[in-house]
């Protein structure tokens, strides 16, 4: 008897990914380089990460200032702190402070 055929499964969800609110050029944030660069998100708790792209939260960093060495961002919980600071600062300034704490339910300012 033959082995019964694996379902398929269906196309993957696409999170609606927007524009980066601190950056309009592809460089570090922190250094303004341009090779080795990851896009790092910037969420406000768990699950909270699709949130940030569909709002823009994020940035690009170099490697090493993202998690290739003890000092990126993921290692770092000052750099990190200052990163959702930042972003948060530049939101309120597009969007308000109701909105920011609607959408991510907590204020790190």
């Amino acid at each position: 008897m033959a082995a019964a055929p694996k379902p398929t499964k269906g196309p993957k969800r696409r999170t609606k990914e927007a524009p980066s609110i601190m950056q309009d050029r592809k460089e570090c944030y922190l250094t303004g380089a341009t090779h080795n660069l990851h896009r790092h998100e910037v969420y406000f708790g768990r699950g909270q990460r699709q949130k940030a792209l569909e709002w823009g939260c994020w940035v690009y960093l170099r490697g090493d200032w993202h998690n290739q060495s003890n000092k990126g961002v993921h290692f770092n919980k000052e750099l990190d702190d200052r990163l959702k600071q930042e972003i948060q600062k530049r939101f309120m300034e597009l969007y308000g402070f109701e909105k920011f704490v609607e959408v991510f339910g907590k204020n790190y300012v």
